[in-house]
């Protein structure tokens, strides 16, 4: 469906009073759809297709009746106005619903992200239950394709008002200070899986929206040091490359309302030799924390293309026979 914009003039109407503090009740609406909603002073442009936009027209029109009618408007009245107008628009799965047939995590736009193994469902469920999950294991297993699609599930029913994406940015073996470009630029390489999964759950006109509004934040790990995130959804991605020291700095940067997922493949250390991967050094010290939940994956999880699971398998077989060799 071809996406449409469409402008829209709010003048002469006290707009805090019908955007909510902050725009928290824009974001209610922003959330339950796709479209992007931008606002400059009275002037809203909405970027989507044609019946999303003409539900979101309506939601506006009756939230301003309603701020005409009574002279205020409630978190609860947008909700009730948003769920009215889109009745046939169901909210992200329950835990028990993702535990059924369909293991539908999150609505994308191109089709739903689903729950493929056992394994991606029991992470599913320890995301639920906990505060803090590690997930562990090779490349190809859904960790860091499964952990956005949770985070765009929980934005969009609105348990958190954004979503921190970061990874360290040591796989080229270069300072950001002497990449070139600005800070975009330079960590543009590093965070490109992320960007991806966004891009393909959300379109790339919603995320750049969703970027641009600060909802959506994806940062370089060194950037996170001095930081208390609050009501946000949290991805260390690639954590088995932030060091000991990194891995506390992130882990302690947790604030209220907040939920954390921690990926990465302590197979797949770029640190230099002899450096603690904080990944490691983590699971060892936090397993017993009421709240920190763990899941580890293998090569029987991977959900790519076949032939990732068996070289996975050969090039564990070469560690297990060197492995053999030194201990003689």
């Amino acid at each position: 469906m071809a996406i449409i914009e469409k402008k829209l003039n709010f003048e002469n109407i006290d707009l805090v009073s019908l955007f909510g503090f902050n725009n928290i009740y824009l974001l209610l609406i922003e959330n339950r759809f796709k479209t992007g909603i931008i606002q400059r002073g009275s002037n809203l442009t909405l970027k989507g297709n044609d019946d999303e936009i003409i539900k979101i027209e309506k939601i506006l029109n009756e939230m301003k009746y309603m701020l005409n009618r009574n002279k205020h408007l409630t978190e609860a009245d947008v909700k009730t106005v948003i769920d009215i107008v889109d009745a046939n628009n169901t909210p992200e799965p329950t835990k028990k619903e993702v535990s059924s047939m369909s293991n539908i995590v999150f609505n994308g736009v191109k089709d739903a992200i689903r729950v493929r193994t056992q394994k991606q469902l029991e992470y599913w469920q320890k995301v639920q239950e906990n505060d803090m999950v590690f997930a562990i294991g090779p490349a190809g297993t859904g960790k860091t394709f499964l952990a956005v699609a949770m985070a765009l599930a929980s934005l969009r029913n609105n348990e958190v008002g954004r979503i921190i994406l970061s990874r360290p940015a040591v796989e080229a073996g270069e300072s950001l200070g002497f990449l070139p470009g600005d800070l975009q630029e330079k960590i543009d390489p590093y965070i490109k899986p992320l960007t991806d999964a966004l891009q393909y759950m959300l379109g790339g006109e919603k995320v750049k929206i969703l970027i641009d509004k600060n909802t959506i934040e994806i940062t370089p790990l060194a950037y996170m040091r001095g930081r208390t995130l609050n009501n946000a959804f949290i991805i260390l991605d690639e954590a088995q490359n932030a060091t000991a020291v990194q891995m506390k700095m992130f882990l302690t940067r947790m604030g209220s309302k907040s939920k954390v997922i921690i990926t990465g493949d302590v197979t797949q250390i770029d640190l230099p030799h002899n450096t603690l991967s904080g990944l490691i050094h983590a699971t060892k010290l936090l397993k017993n924390i009421d709240g920190i939940d763990f899941v580890y994956f293998d090569n029987r999880d991977v959900v790519r293309h076949k032939l990732v699971a068996d070289i996975i398998r050969a090039y564990e077989r070469e560690t297990e026979e060197l492995n053999s060799g030194n201990s003689r």
